[in-house]
């Protein structure tokens, strides 16, 4: 059984205008500290941004128009906390305490997340999927029941009707969406709006990969301050992230679809 929305969906988009902010950082940094919030929905956009770099308004509301469209925009910009700055002041060492799990996807989440972004080819707007054996439920919006069924005709296809869907509909918040992008690998953690030294973005990247390498779970933990995990100095597994966000384009398309 596996949820999976596409990135119109709006707690999506509160990830894609996260990371976009994350990638403008790194413009600035080749190793920045930085950690965004966004809630947004109803024709506003809500921002809190804390970082070792400094944004203009002007460039977070380039984004969030850009990606959610002509909204008004709230934005706080803070600098990072002068404690856990230090952690990180000499060398690159665990951002924060946590736990981390990596699960194999299944062939079940495969299928899922296959048919997820065929139908996003087609309908670049809010959905979201369920599979559950042989049951596949679509939620799609701005799409008729009837063109879906030609393609998906044993599917279960906007049950209650046709929907608009969107974040003049619906709310979006930063990192709600774990389960669609982590699958079993799920854990407390957010994946996005965070640079490569918090251990939410690279551990959880780095135990990801290594359970689809080794087809078997794993489970880590760390402390903040940490220098070495899973046997590993702290710094070759962010590394292993940063090469792995490179791939997909960057924070902002990794946060489209995450990991899954």
């Amino acid at each position: 059984m596996y949820e999976k929305v596409n990135p119109s969906h709006p707690d999506k988009i509160a990830d894609r205008i996260a990371g976009a902010i994350v990638d403008l950082a790194y413009t600035k940094e080749a190793n920045p500290k930085v950690a965004v919030e966004v809630l947004i929905g109803h024709g506003t956009c809500h921002i809190i941004v804390e970082s070792s770099v400094r944004n203009d308004v002007k460039e977070i509301e380039a984004i969030v128009k850009r990606i959610a469209g002509d909204i008004a925009v709230d934005f706080a910009d803070v600098a990072q906390d002068e404690h856990l700055a230090k952690n990180q002041s000499k060398e690159i060492r665990c951002g924060d305490n946590g736990i981390f799990k990596g699960m194999p996807l299944t062939a079940e989440q495969k299928t899922l997340s296959q048919t997820a972004r065929d139908i996003y080819r087609k309908y670049s707007c809010d959905g979201k999927y369920i599979i559950d054996g042989e049951r596949l439920i679509i939620c799609q919006s701005k799409a008729k029941t009837e063109d879906l069924r030609e393609e998906y005709p044993t599917a279960e296809i906007n049950p209650i009707g046709d929907w608009s869907g969107g974040t003049d509909v619906d709310t979006g918040a930063t990192n709600r969406k774990l389960g669609s992008d982590m699958a079993d690998s799920v854990t407390g953690g957010g994946l996005h709006g965070k640079d490569l030294s918090k251990a939410d973005v690279s551990v959880n990247i780095y135990a990801w990969i290594k359970a689809q390498q080794t087809r078997k779970p794993v489970e880590l933990c760390c402390a903040i301050g940490d220098d070495t995990i899973d046997g590993k100095p702290y710094s070759e597994i962010v590394e292993v992230a940063r090469e792995y966000i490179r791939q997909q384009g960057g924070f902002e398309k990794f946060a489209e679809w995450g990991l899954v």
